[in-house]
């Protein structure tokens, strides 16, 4: 499929004219740095490679390829979901609907054999084992909002709205560590759905069409990716008022060196090259 470089938002410097080349450096390095003494986060493009079908009547918050399927748990009261699809064509293979009108299903990963799944004000986890998603094994208690799920080798991740990022025992769910988001102009919240690649997670700031990459280390954003219009541009006409909504979902093939990336009952999901 031809390749599609994506517009990518820049930092503009701006400097009076009235003072010094020295002044004006020194004002372009403070912006970039700002407060927090953190630098400003390279910009990471995206080439589009391919687009995908993907089913309208979810409502996604976790995505995730595995064995070459596409998991994905979807949210909103009454719908909420774990479903398996095919990446390519969209087609729903398996469906557990949540069981409730007051359940609102949240983000996902897969660890050691099992998923995990957020609930969003809920505050319980489900567990499934890979092998039948249509009944969780066990069920944890969660005390924070349930948003994003990702893991390491040994953790699990979640975000819960904020800037933080927690890190949690997969065997309890409880809290070992936990980081705080900040990019050049400080905090970052609204920390949506997580995707752990080659050490770092990234992360869907909701309501947004930019996505952080973070050092897990310190909390710093060291990258991001702008994609707005992004259906404007590659599903033109597609799109429904008032039910098409934000971008949310990150799913990254560590085979293939490649991102999946859709939003809340979108009609494509993208796969993307990180450049």
């Amino acid at each position: 499929m031809k390749k599609y470089l994506l517009p990518i938002c820049c930092l503009l410097f701006v400097a009076c004219h009235n003072n010094t080349d020295n002044q004006a450096a020194t004002d372009a390095d403070s912006n970039s740095t700002s407060n927090t003494g953190i630098a400003a986060p390279q910009t990471i493009n995206v080439n589009v490679i391919g687009i995908y079908p993907h089913d309208t009547s979810a409502y996604t918050q976790g995505l995730e390829l595995y064995n070459g399927k596409m998991y994905e748990g979807t949210g909103d009261y009454e719908t909420s979901s774990l479903r398996i699809t095919d990446a390519k064509t969209g087609k729903v293979e398996q469906k557990h609907m949540m069981g409730s009108a007051d359940i609102f299903g949240e983000g996902i990963t897969i660890f050691k054999g099992k998923i995990y799944q957020l609930t969003w004000l809920n505050h319980f986890v489900n567990e499934y084992d890979i092998s039948n998603i249509n009944k969780p094994i066990k069920t944890f208690e969660w005390p924070n909002e349930g948003w994003g799920l990702t893991h390491d080798s040994i953790e699990l991740i979640v975000s819960d709205g904020s800037a933080n990022l927690y890190f949690v025992d997969p065997n309890t769910f409880k809290v070992k560590n936990q980081v705080q988001v900040t990019d050049n102009n400080g905090p970052v919240d609204q920390l949506n759905e997580l995707e752990y690649v080659d050490g770092f997670a990234y992360a869907n700031v909701y309501q947004t069409d930019r996505i952080v990459k973070v050092d897990l280390s310190n909390g710093h954003v060291v990258g991001e990716i702008n994609i707005p219009g992004m259906l404007n541009q590659f599903a033109p006409g597609q799109t429904i008022a008032g039910r098409t909504d934000v971008l949310n979902g990150l799913a990254w093939d560590s085979t293939n060196k490649v991102m999946y990336i859709t939003g809340k009952r979108w009609p494509k999901m993208f796969e993307v090259k990180l450049n």
